[in-house]
């Protein structure tokens, strides 16, 4: 283990708190200013409210009609994320744990995808979705970003998994368990901080993306919340109040998730630095 000295330790938290502040003021700004009217936040946009009222979240909620692009974006990233962990959990337990000709040939292919962006893949991921009608299709959405989210999870999943003895999994053999049992009792158990880091990550870039339901959705009935909050800008331009107000909506559900899995995303992320 690497022992750091207490100058370092002060430099190093120092720098940590440094970087808190900045990351946490935008939020602290748009959040204090959703409760505020327009001209208190002309006149006083860094200060408290002088009255904590929710009716720019009532006004903001039925203008933008977020309702829609809630449950829009909720269908996606769930049913997404639970795609990517199924596909990729089964796919570095294959990987990690037996011996097959192109073995690595397979991993090093699937983990290319990491070399790529997608967005620079567009073009055919259109052409893809057109040939099989999933274009302004909320299943077309689930589609890309499934199979943009695996390269990286099989690569995390993969890593840890091979961190399991295989004494644990022999033992269990011998007791006559299955390999299905040997996956879901003993391997997804021992690499649940790894599939919560896989969670989040995913979760976070699939709510916040933009750029695919910009291209890929058309209908008023199909956006996103980054999709409905855009277009809200575009109508309520110079209504601050409820901008701030329909960003930190649109943020709060991802800022809820991560506070839950927290926890476990630390642990997922030292273990996979210190193991590594």
């Amino acid at each position: 283990m690497i022992r750091i000295s207490t100058p370092w330790k002060i430099i190093i938290f120092t720098i940590l708190i440094v970087h808190t502040i900045i990351v946490m003021i935008p939020f602290s700004v748009i959040f204090f200013n959703s409760f505020k009217t327009l001209r208190e936040i002309f006149l006083r946009p860094f200060s408290l409210p002088e009255k904590w009222s929710f009716d720019n979240y009532i006004k903001a909620w039925e203008k933008a009609e977020l309702g829609k692009a809630y449950m829009n974006s909720a269908f996606v990233t769930s049913t997404s994320v639970l795609s990517i962990l199924f596909l990729s959990s089964m796919i570095a337990f294959v990987i990690s744990r037996y011996d097959f000709p192109y073995r690595r040939l397979l991993y090093l292919y699937i983990i290319s995808g990491l070399a790529l962006p997608a967005r620079l893949a567009i073009i055919p991921i259109y052409l893809i979705l057109k040939s099989f009608h999933l274009l302004d299709s909320l299943f077309g959405l689930i589609f890309v970003y499934s199979a943009t989210g695996i390269p990286f999870s099989v690569f995390l999943l993969k890593h840890f998994m091979d961190m399991v003895p295989k004494e644990i999994e022999e033992s269990a053999i011998m007791d006559g368990a299955s390999p299905w049992k040997v996956f879901t009792k003993i391997i997804l158990p021992l690499s649940k901080p790894a599939i919560v880091v896989v969670t989040i990550v995913n979760a976070v870039g699939i709510w916040n993306d933009f750029f695919f339901p910009l291209i890929l959705i058309n209908s008023k009935e199909k956006e996103t919340i980054p999709l409905a909050v855009s277009t809200f800008f575009g109508e309520y331009s110079h209504q601050w109040e409820l901008i701030s107000t329909a960003l930190w909506i649109a943020v709060f559900p991802m800022i809820v998730v991560f506070f839950i899995l927290s926890k476990y995303f630390i642990s997922g992320m030292t273990q996979g630095a210190l193991k590594g």
